[in-house]
This record gives C-alpha cells, sequence and structure tokens, in this order.
C-alpha cells in the first residue's frame, strides 16, 4: 500500500510540475505578447495625426485690384506770351470754360508801340520798294535804246530786289508783333474747368514757360484717364478694351465703370510691373481729378490648384506641401504660390492634382515619415 501511494504522490508531483511550468511559460508568452502589442500601439500612437485633402481646381476667372492715379483726359498750364501788366481776369477756380474763352486780358504798352514802329517800317520799305520798282522798269526801257549801259540797268534792278525784299521782311515782322497783340488776349485751349489762377489784376507778366509762371490751369474733366501698374506675371492678361470697376476713395459704395485704351506693351526695369492706361466717364463731375482709386479687374485665370493656406510649410529651400501615399508614407513637395486667398492659396507649379494633401503638416514633418490619417467621418467640419 504504501509504495502505491508513494507512486501516487510521485505522479502527482510530477502533474503539478507541468502544471506549474505550463502556466509559468503562458503566463510569459502573454506577458510578451502584451508588451509588444503595447510598444507596437504605443509607435502607432506616437506617429503624427493628420488630415488628408484634395487639391480643387482653380478659378476661371481671378480679380486683380490695385490703386490707381487720375488724371485729367487733358490738362494745360497756361502761360503768357506777352510781357506786360494783368490788366482783368475773367475766370476763376473751378469755372467752367469753352474752347478759345477768354481767361484774363494783358496790357501791353510797350508792344502797341513796337507794332506802329513796324507799321510805319512796313510802309516806308513799300514806299522805297515801289520807287525802286519804278525806276528799274525806266532803266530797263532806257537799255533797250542803249540810252544807258547795261551794267547801270543791272544795278536798279538789283536795287528794287532789295527794296522788295525789305517790304517783305517789315510785313513779316508787322505780321509778328500783331500776332503777339493778339496774344494778350489769353485764352482756353480746349473746353474744362479751371483748376488753378495764379496771378491777379496788376501782376507783371513775363512772356515765357518757366516754373511757377502758369498764369490758369485748364483740366478737361469729362473723362479721367486712370494709370495703374499691372505685375508681370498678370501683364500678359491685359488687353484693349477690358472692362474694369473702379471705386474712389471718400466714394467707397459707388463703383465706377473703366476700359482700358492703352498699356505701355513694356516691363518698367525697376518694378517689373506695366503701366495701362483705362479711361473713366466722368461727365457729371462726380470724381476729383487727383483722387486716389483702386481698379478692380477680372482677367483669365491660369491653370492652378487650391490647397488651404495651413496646408504649405515653410523650410530654408522655399514652400513645400506634403502629399501622403497609400502606405501614409510622406513625401514633402516643393511648390510656387500663384495666388494667396486667405483661408486658400492657388498653387501654380509642383502639384499634378491627384495628390492626398496634408492640410495640418506638423512642423517636423520630413519625406519618408509615417502618419496616421483621420477617416473621412471623423474628420472634424470646418465652417
Amino acid at each position: 500500500m504504501s509504495s502505491i501511494a508513494e507512486i501516487n504522490t510521485a505522479r502527482l508531483l510530477r502533474i503539478g510540475a507541468v502544471v506549474f511550468v505550463s502556466v509559468a511559460v503562458l503566463g510569459t508568452v502573454y506577458r510578451v505578447t502584451e508588451r509588444r502589442a503595447l510598444a507596437t500601439e504605443t509607435l502607432a500612437e506616437a506617429l503624427p495625426l493628420v488630415e488628408l485633402t484634395v487639391p480643387s481646381k482653380g478659378a476661371k476667372t481671378e480679380g486683380l485690384e490695385l490703386p490707381a492715379t487720375l488724371q485729367a483726359y487733358a490738362e494745360a498750364p497756361i502761360y503768357a506770351r506777352t510781357s506786360g501788366y494783368l490788366k482783368s481776369w475773367k475766370v476763376d477756380i473751378g469755372a467752367k470754360v469753352a474752347k478759345n474763352e477768354v481767361l484774363a486780358e494783358i496790357d501791353a504798352p510797350d508792344l502797341d508801340q513796337q507794332v506802329a514802329q513796324a507799321q510805319a517800317d512796313f510802309e516806308t520799305a513799300t514806299a522805297n520798294a515801289e520807287i525802286a520798282e519804278a525806276t528799274n522798269r525806266r532803266w530797263q526801257q532806257l537799255l533797250v535804246s542803249e540810252a544807258v549801259s547795261p551794267q547801270d540797268a543791272e544795278e536798279k534792278s538789283a536795287d528794287a530786289r532789295a527794296k522788295a525784299a525789305l517790304m517783305r521782311s517789315a510785313r513779316a515782322n508787322l505780321a509778328r508783333l500783331k500776332d503777339l497783340v493778339s496774344f494778350k488776349r489769353i485764352v482756353a485751349p480746349f473746353a474744362g474747368t479751371v483748376t488753378a489762377r495764379n496771378t491777379d489784376v496788376g501782376a507783371l507778366i513775363n512772356a515765357g514757360q518757366n516754373s511757377g509762371d502758369a498764369l490758369f490751369r485748364v483740366a478737361d474733366t469729362h473723362v479721367l484717364r486712370a494709370y495703374v501698374n499691372v505685375p508681370a506675371d498678370s501683364a500678359a492678361r491685359i488687353h484693349l478694351k477690358q472692362k474694369a470697376k473702379l471705386t474712389v476713395a471718400g466714394m467707397a459704395h459707388v463703383t465706377f465703370e473703366a476700359q482700358v485704351t492703352s498699356f505701355s506693351q513694356a516691363l518698367d526695369s525697376s518694378t517689373r510691373t506695366m503701366q495701362v492706361q483705362l479711361e473713366v466717364n466722368n461727365a457729371d463731375g462726380k470724381i476729383l481729378v487727383g483722387s486716389f482709386a483702386n481698379v478692380h479687374f477680372d482677367i483669365e485665370g491660369r491653370d492652378t490648384l487650391k490647397v488651404p493656406a495651413t496646408a504649405l510649410i515653410f523650410r530654408s529651400q522655399g514652400l513645400m506641401v506634403a502629399s501622403v501615399n497609400e502606405s501614409n508614407v510622406v513625401r514633402l513637395k516643393p511648390v510656387t504660390v500663384a495666388r494667396d486667398l486667405g483661408t486658400e492659396v492657388e498653387i501654380l507649379n509642383g502639384l499634378d492634382g491627384q495628390e492626398k494633401i496634408v492640410a495640418n503638416p506638423p512642423d517636423s514633418l520630413l519625406t519618408g515619415s509615417k502618419v496616421r490619417v483621420l477617416p473621412p467621418k471623423s474628420r472634424p467640419s470646418h465652417e
């Protein structure tokens, strides 16, 4: 009996040992598996969590807003052609004038005396020319009968021609002075508005065009010219008769129609811009000459792709975006921004439109990095 009991005891001990070893092994395997799962989960949790977006097509047209300078269709400073004293002025600033309307009159007594002297000189020269011509005719008749020598007859003919030339010179001088007399009346060169008057009665007037000597300034404001400088990347999309909208400082809620009438067809070497001229109807005079304005063009859009502005990554190599492949591996792509739209940017180069772009890339993102992607249904909504 004792031998059987010992055998049973030994068997139980062996079974217990096997069970103990099995439990120990299973426990170790479970702990290793759990540790590996935890490590894998920890590594997965450590990957950046990103939201993906797909580039969309840029607009067919894009707005271009530029500052403009408004100038009169025609504007001219009015100078005196005759020296003297201002006798009277007929119009003041703001006055509407017609073409050739008198603006002022100059009193020029010295010029009047010069005209009188030139008139007398002309009459003297005319009389001398007539006498010389009569003498020449008589001598030519005497030459036929050989009563005078050919040399004497030629001298009388030359004297007649010289006196005729002096008469013509005196006539031209008289006409010149009479033209100067007509300039005593200062007139408007075209219909418009008097924008400046820089003289008064009794002021000494000096003939000529010197800085600060303009007596009046007249501007034709029924049509205004707007000048804008268009950047090089948009210059090729500006064409003649293109329409634009114009707003003027101080009249923010009023929009005026403008039209391109000409452009320089060349870029300024210092600013890399092209000057464009537009015309604006101002028949009602609402727009003041010299006003600051903004011109809005709707120009043909470029072949661009739109992505969120937050998708841009700023690196020393330039602007980039992060694309993600099917294995959630990142590749950084350099891009060229065509236009900043605020919450979005238009990309001109660098994308083909098929990429999945990281909308919220962290600064640490590099090519070859792996990321976790938010499922579409879990992505937060954007207002």
